[in-house]
């Protein structure tokens, strides 16, 4: 745990270079929390599609084409906004 510096002797500058450090600090761990949460989305859905998203064969049908396009779709919505392309384009 790191100390916190003392408003009242501690000069203006020094108590906003350490509320930044704090801040980045906080970002950096809030940044790598999602990114964790994505990549295990990520794995969790790569499983799925190895498994042909349960979906045996001799079951597959509109239904399940109609899951799929329903899936890609929102996969692409955020493909899209993370490369910027389709509606997302620069």
């Amino acid at each position: 745990m790191t100390s916190r510096l003392n408003p009242i002797t501690t000069p203006r500058h020094e108590l906003r270079a350490e509320k930044a450090r704090r801040n980045k600090e906080a970002a950096l761990a809030a940044f790598i929390g999602k990114k964790a949460e994505i990549d295990e989305m990520l794995a969790r859905l790569q499983a799925l599609s190895d498994d042909h998203f349960n979906c045996a064969p001799d079951e597959a049908g509109w239904a399940m084409v109609g899951t799929l396009e329903h899936y890609a779709s929102l996969l692409k919505r955020i493909t899209d906004s993370a490369f910027g392309e389709g509606e997302h384009a620069r």
